[in-house]
């Protein structure tokens, strides 16, 4: 891998080189923190889980041909090389700069409360019309996957797309210290992870930290709709560009019409009065927003307006975010990847485009502090205001969302589960042939079962 030799890795991670001394200015030809994904050759950094002492698969990564190892213990005496840090996190991070700094590249860095991924994969379709594009794998962008996709990177790439979430004060900086983005979006400012930053204010100010890593004259777009980033001021004095549907943004959409399931139409406008119709391809209004932030990427990048447009267009679905599945008796709308108070409205409003009975599988949404239940609460009311016909609630917290969507109108059917087995159980009798069914909730509540069980349905 270019730079990557050991003496550089070391010197970068300010680490002791334990080994032979002859084998300083080879180059790894890889970088994991999975022992299984070892190869001869590859460096592997051995970064504890919560559970797991990676140091014990240490052994296993040798007799894969481990060309070197990371380590925060000291192995003492070895017949293989190892490099001692104080913190192998750290090391792994500062491993990435030195290999992100190796490209002249462009980087564009996004963050936001919710759709950082689908609008990292719509910029990513927009500029690939032009560039060879490099993105963030899945949503691997935290303080490990963030590392794990910059080593994917070869210079064979022109641009890379790179997603960065955080959830505690301080992490910004380490993620995009680690991009050094020339061009910075921000999709909104939500309330997720309420448990840790307190307010949105608060959320603001961490997810802006990434301005502070951009490259001199890189470019800031921002969610004009958004109230917060909307007052934002010229940072690092660089003025930011907004995207919104409103016409007071510089990428703004007009005409809008919906497609139902199938998607939404309308124009949009860049500066210089260019403007071209096009119909985007997944559903909802929040998927017309990241065509614009995808607008916005690609006009900085020098795309013209029809390389934009058939980006947008040729958008794929994506398994678990706003895709659309129609079996012989159902029409799911899998967004079950992840949920927040903000991101599960949004997609309530989709399922709501939809003709016929809508039904909506909502389970728990984590971190949102000592709101939790308030938030379910009103998530619950927001369904059953927006007149979907059957709301299922499913874990422990969305006993509150089930109650919200109850309370507000009779009519609306409200049924709370503890487990996901005993929806699916429960399902057979509940749902129709011809159902619009939503599932969305956190990670962790593994919804992705669910709509496989549907599938079946």
């Amino acid at each position: 891998m270019k730079n990557l030799t050991l003496k550089n890795i070391t010197d970068a991670c300010r680490g002791t080189y334990h080994g032979d001394p002859h084998l300083l200015d080879q180059e790894a030809d890889g970088v994991v923190i999975d022992s299984r994904k070892v190869r001869p050759g590859y460096l592997f950094v051995a970064i504890d889980g919560v559970k797991v002492n990676a140091h014990k698969f240490i052994p296993d990564t040798v007799k894969a041909g481990a060309l070197c190892v990371v380590s925060h213990e000291d192995l003492g005496e070895t017949d293989y090389p190892y490099i001692l840090v104080e913190s192998t996190g750290q090391a792994l991070l500062d491993i990435a700069k030195l290999y992100r700094d190796s490209f002249d590249l462009k980087v564009v860095g996004i963050t936001g409360s919710a759709g950082k991924t689908s609008t990292k994969e719509m910029i990513a379709s927009v500029i690939a019309q032009k560039y060879n594009v490099h993105k963030t794998l899945g949503n691997f962008n935290n303080e490990w996957g963030l590392p794990i996709t910059i080593f994917e990177m070869n210079e064979t790439h022109q641009v890379a797309v790179l997603e960065m979430g955080v959830n505690h004060f301080g992490e910004m900086r380490r993620l995009s210290s680690v991009a050094s983005p020339d061009i910075c979006v921000v999709t909104n400012i939500g309330i997720a992870h309420l448990e840790f930053f307190k307010t949105r204010d608060g959320i603001y100010r961490e997810k802006m930290q990434m301005i502070q890593d951009m490259k001199n004259g890189g470019t800031i777009i921002l969610n004009g709709d958004d109230d917060l980033l909307s007052q934002t001021s010229p940072v690092k004095g660089v003025k930011p560009v907004f995207f919104g549907l409103d016409e007071g943004n510089q990428f703004y959409a007009d005409h809008i019409q919906t497609l139902g399931l199938k998607g939404t139409a309308c124009t949009i406008h860049l500066p210089d009065d260019a403007s071209f119709e096009c119909i985007v391809p997944l559903p909802g209004i929040h998927m017309v927003s990241n065509a614009l932030a995808g607008a916005a990427v690609g006009y900085t990048l020098g795309l013209t307006p029809q390389e934009i447009r058939a980006g947008i267009e040729g958008l794929p679905s994506m398994p678990g975010r706003g895709n659309i599945i129609e079996t012989e008796r159902l029409i799911i709308l899998d967004d079950c990847y992840n949920a927040n108070p903000v991101s599960m409205k949004a997609s309530i409003d989709v399922l709501n485009m939809a003709i016929g009975r809508k039904v909506a599988v909502l389970g728990d949404m984590g971190e949102l502090g000592n709101r939790e239940q308030e938030l379910h609460y009103e998530v619950g009311e927001y369904a059953a205001k927006q007149g979907i016909d059957l709301v299922c609630g499913i874990g422990p917290l969305s006993r509150s969302l089930a109650e919200g969507a109850k309370n507000v109108r009779s009519a609306a059917q409200s049924i709370w589960f503890e487990t996901n087995e005993e929806f699916i159980k429960a399902s057979g009798n509940l749902l129709h042939a011809g159902d619009n069914i939503l599932v969305k909730a956190s990670h962790s509540m593994c919804f992705p079962e669910i709509v496989d069980a549907l599938k079946d349905f």
